[in-house]
């Protein structure tokens, strides 16, 4: 089993910041991508960030320039650091995994889930 926890949604006013976490633990023999997705009321979910095994990124147009992803390997965890937030960037943040379990069998997790919420 692979755990995913986030922390770090919240309220915030047109404009301004918060930084989303992401902890991975379990029986991870190693990680391949961590990424972000959101899913707003009515919507389908839809990627945000993703970050590779070696530092590749790829962010979604509308969060180009804004947001930014980055992971910390040696504590399993993956960032996401969202500047200039605006009203339609609410929605439900989820942290998701790929990698290898200790079994050498591929996984792909999710996070339960963190409310990001922009309004002034």
């Amino acid at each position: 089993q692979v755990y995913l926890v986030e922390s770090g949604g919240g309220l915030v006013q047109p404009g301004g910041s918060l930084r989303l976490s992401c902890a991975a633990s379990g029986r991870i023999f190693s990680i391949n991508s961590m990424g972000w997705y959101r899913q707003a009321p009515g919507k389908q979910r839809e990627l945000v960030a993703v970050i590779s095994s070696g530092g590749s990124t790829t962010y979604a147009d509308s969060v180009e320039g804004r947001f930014t992803i980055s992971r910390d390997n040696a504590k399993k965890m993956v960032y996401l650091q969202m500047n200039s937030l605006k009203p339609e960037d609410t929605a439900v943040y989820y942290c998701n995994v790929k990698g290898l379990d200790s079994w050498r069998e591929p996984f792909g997790s999710w996070g339960q889930g963190t409310q990001v919420t922009v309004s002034s």
